[in-house]
């Protein structure tokens, strides 16, 4: 019987094989979408595995010294102690197009399990030491070779990004004096031996974790995914609810024929699965172009806001494509439910009776009022007594779908209104008929919401960012010209030369320390007015510079003081030593804790540090000039002379790239919403000929009402975009004020851009207007003899 119930059923797709296509086509894009944001966030999260496994990550404790290296003799003295230490030093060399993560380890005393351990295991004895060979990974082994003119053995289980080399060769590539950053502690290698002073345990859990890092980033993209996912839903959803009231007839036959309710919802249940199953697999193969074309800018991304390197390749894992085939099943339950509970639940001939629909149709309206006002009710709750990310995520999703859902019923009063305004009888059957469509319409006008609230609020917080990002440029990079010096001597030389031809030097010198219990950097800042007139203050003392001119004063990035809840006043302290926290300044795109203290007080406290780095306040139009004699009289590598339009360039190219994941699925989001409108209009178009056939009638030519299916289009798509506008303004808040501040630690100012949503509407009513086009050009080419048959059977 099942199987019978199943031939019958599969005619009606045998006659509509472009309804077919779009369930397919709905379900296979929404599960794209979100497995290919899942495969990022798999490949992206093994990376950072292997980059933790490296050398013991966050599983193993160390021993450290506070704003400091650990000695050699300290480590002799450890070792003698029985403490299994083993030393690890790491830092970055440039290589020409980026830069490699060089991490020096002791082979003799690594833990194992470790990768770089694994990496030099079988490596000849003239492979290490001081004049030995680096082990890489192939993806820029290459390009070491060519920057450092070094042996460089490629090593396929070291993670991207980085290389390995035996702790001395290490030491002497990154131009590091005798010490160690960190001693590694070995599994049941802590001995009761007191530390010497000014050693600490530093525990596995403080250790830095990349991948909790990056949390907010991978929620973000799996917001994204959802809200796709969601979008692509209401394809399916319309698609499969104009199946069951197309097949109305259809089921009423069978029921009268004795066809029992179970053994109809099991063929449905199976016909589903059917579905599920052809458009998962094809979903999840469209996931996985999708994740393969996204992934380098997702790379740039992570290495632009966080400094992690991930992999630019893509591995098919179980656990994402799995997870793409249970996201499609449940969708389509999810889509397919509504449905099936209303035929349950339905006498056996209702289902032919279109008032029985309609009735459905009023009902599910007043629950979606409902359930508008419910998830308003959770957003206002997450926004007023939540933290953290995820309650930040929580209201952005209660609104969104607030939204959602209230829009059939706020464009019903807006047509309904209309209707009571129109004053000719063909405006009036046009509203009216309008109104009816809105049940078929709905779920593709909410996933078109959905798609410009996204557009306009991601659209609002990257070009509020880009302005900021570029007026904070011009306060931070206020020197013409930055240079970096390879000795010592050097950067004496070029001292005398610049108090020739610049009007100051000033060092611009770094070292690492913690600051206020985190990793961090530390700077120096001379005082002169470049710093007083440009660097960007969110909060100061009103004597700030004077405080840090004195030594006793620092300034402290906007991220750090907002995670360590430290503002102007408060004492911030740097390495082992306390300063009076003198201002807070904005530190866009720097994933670390910073802070800048005056020269005099650095080099007391950090007396080691290189300080080889330096800003140059020269005429404009002279800098040319001065980087020539530079490379000419004192020998200046061109790639160790930056001027300052040449860095801003290259911020802003980052910038551009660090957001261009967003705005490629920002795309795709809207295609799938357009795409949703098309395929309404096109299954709606052959239910609406009882509608359409008494209007023609009375005399509407096909060629007027095929406008009037355009025109209402248009409407329905100019109603949405302009109702889209005030949830994408709430949505670029919430992504502002809370999101970011959640996520990376500032807070951006937010901008309007008029124009830009203007373009976002009328791009929505083109697409409309599209999606019209084709059932509007069938309408008009429909022969008389079709239209007159509708009189000819019982409606």
């Amino acid at each position: 019987m099942i199987g019978w119930c199943l031939s019958v059923l599969a005619a009606h797709w045998r006659r509509h094989p472009g309804q077919a296509a779009t369930l397919v086509l709905g379900l296979a894009l929404a599960t794209a979408l979100w497995s290919g944001v899942q495969a990022i966030n798999a490949e992206a999260r093994q990376s950072y595995d292997r980059a933790a496994q490296a050398i013991g990550g966050g599983e193993l404790s160390a021993v450290v010294r506070p704003g400091g290296l650990v000695t050699t003799p300290e480590y002799v003295a450890l070792r003698r102690a029985g403490w299994k230490v083993s030393p690890i030093v790491n830092g970055w060399i440039d290589v020409g197009d980026g830069r490699v993560r060089l991490v020096g380890i002791d082979p003799l005393t690594a833990p194992d399990g470790t990768a770089a351990l694994g990496a030099m295991a079988n490596a000849p004895s003239d492979a290490l030491g001081n004049g030995g060979t680096l082990f890489a990974a192939s993806n820029k082994a290459d390009r070491l070779r060519e920057s450092l003119g070094f042996p460089v053995a490629e090593v396929a289980e070291i993670p991207p990004g980085m290389a390995f080399a035996d702790i001395s060769l290490a030491l002497r590539l990154l131009d590091r004096p005798d010490g160690f950053e960190r001693l590694v502690i070995s599994p049941g290698g802590q001995r009761t031996a007191p530390l010497p002073d000014g050693l600490v345990i530093e525990a596995a859990s403080a250790t830095q974790d990349m991948a909790a890092l990056t949390d907010s980033f991978h929620l973000n993209l799996t917001a994204f995914g959802l809200l796709s996912f969601a979008v692509g839903l209401f394809i399916v959803n319309g698609a499969v609810g104009l199946a069951f009231e197309q097949r109305r007839a259809t089921v009423r036959t069978m029921r009268a024929h004795g066809l029992p309710l179970f053994a109809l919802v099991i063929a449905l249940v199976i016909e589903l699965g059917a579905f599920a199953l052809i458009s998962g697999l094809l979903g999840i193969a469209l996931g996985y172009a999708i994740a393969a074309a996204l992934i380098p800018d997702v790379a740039a991304t992570l290495r632009g806001l966080y400094g992690a390197t991930i992999d630019g390749s893509l591995t098919l894992r179980p656990a994402w494509w799995l997870g793409g085939l249970g996201m499609t099943g449940a969708g389509t339950a999810l889509a397919a439910a509504g449905g099936l509970i209303a035929l349950a639940r339905m006498p056996i001939l209702a289902p032919a009776r279109p008032r029985a629909w309609s009735m459905l149709a009023v009902s599910r309206t007043r629950w979606m009022v409902g359930a508008a006002l419910a998830c308003l009710a959770v957003a206002a709750i997450a926004g007023l007594f939540g933290s953290g990310l995820v309650a930040g995520f929580v209201l952005l999703g209660a609104l969104l779908l607030s939204a959602a859902l209230a829009l059939p019923f706020l464009i019903e009063r807006i047509l309904s209104a209309a209707s009571r305004a129109a004053r000719s009888a063909p405006a009036e059957w046009f509203w009216a008929d309008t109104r009816q469509q809105m049940r078929g319409l709905s779920l593709a006008l909410m996933a078109l919401l959905l798609a410009l609230a996204a557009n306009i609020g991601v659209g609002t917080m990257v070009a509020s960012f880009r302005i900021t990002f570029t007026s904070w440029l011009d306060q931070r990079l206020a020197s013409e010209l930055y240079v970096t010096a390879e000795t010592e001597e050097q950067a004496d030389a070029l001292r005398a030369f610049a108090a020739e031809v610049a009007t100051a030097i000033l060092p611009i010198w770094r070292a690492e320390a913690p600051i206020a219990g985190r990793p961090g950097e530390i700077y120096s800042v001379a005082d002169h007015p470049t710093y007083r007139e440009n660097w960007p203050m969110i909060e100061a003392l009103p004597d700030a510079w004077d405080i840090v001119a004195r030594g006793t004063g620092a300034i402290l990035n906007e991220q750090t003081a907002r995670a360590a809840d430290l503002w102007p006043g408060d004492t911030l302290r740097i390495g082992t030593d306390d300063f009076v926290l003198a201002g807070v300044y904005s530190d866009y795109g720097n994933p670390g804790a910073q802070a800048l203290i005056a020269t005099e007080a650095f080099v007391q406290a950090f007396p080691d540090a290189p300080r080889l780095n330096f800003g140059l306040r020269v005429a404009p139009d002279s800098v040319p000039s001065v980087m020539a004699r530079l490379q000419n009289e004192l020998g200046f590598e061109p790639s160790r002379m930056v001027d300052q339009a040449g860095l801003k360039a290259v911020s802003l190219a980052v910038f551009e790239r660090t957001f261009a994941v967003t705005g490629a699925l920002n795309v795709l989001t809207f295609g799938v919403a357009a795409f949703a409108i098309l395929t309404a209009l096109l299954t709606l178009s052959s239910l609406r000929l009882p509608q359409v056939a008494p209007v023609w009638a009375l005399g509407l030519t096909r060629a007027r009402l095929a406008q009037l299916e355009v025109l209402r289009a248009l409407a329905l798509g100019g109603i949405t975009a302009v109702l889209a506008v005030p949830v994408g303004l709430v949505l670029a808040w919430v992504l502002l004020s809370v999101i970011n501040v959640e996520a990376f630690g500032w807070r951006l100012p937010m901008r309007l851009f008029p124009m830009q949503w203007a373009l976002l509407g009328s791009a929505a009513i083109v697409a409309a207007g599209l999606a019209a086009l084709i059932p509007a050009v069938r309408l008009a080419r429909m022969s008389p003899a079709r239209l007159i048959q509708v009189f000819a059977h019982a409606r």
